[in-house]
């Protein structure tokens, strides 16, 4: 396998962490969790390629010697619909934050707690 893919992967990774770490704004935040979980449809990706496979079409006749797993396809797009319901939920939880403090700032929201 080829060492690439995991250390873009990664370098997404460790640039989506530290967005979410140190981003003030909660929409800021949810969008670095949208890039993270990005990395992991690259991540999925880059673990069940196969040079020279054909796709997983059971009725191709006769069938292809070497083919993609088609659990990691699965897996990924699995993984999309499950990110897509929660950047949703995630936004929806920012909109009702807003709605009932009119701020989106995480030092607004903490020093509000405070009093």
């Amino acid at each position: 396998m080829a060492w690439l893919p995991f250390a873009i992967v990664g370098w997404i990774a460790v640039v989506a962490l530290y967005g979410i770490v140190t981003s003030r704004n909660l929409v800021n935040m949810v969008a670095c969790l949208t890039v993270l979980q990005s990395a992991t449809y690259l991540l999925f990706a880059s673990i069940g390629y196969v040079r020279d496979a054909a796709p997983p079409i059971l009725y191709a006749q006769p069938p292809p010697e070497h083919t993609v797993d088609p659990l990691v396809q699965a897996l990924c797009l699995t993984d999309i619909v499950v990110g897509a319901g929660v950047t949703a939920m995630l936004l929806a939880m920012v909109l009702q934050i807003h709605r009932r403090t009119d701020t989106i700032s995480t030092r607004a929201l903490r020093e509000r707690r405070r009093r």
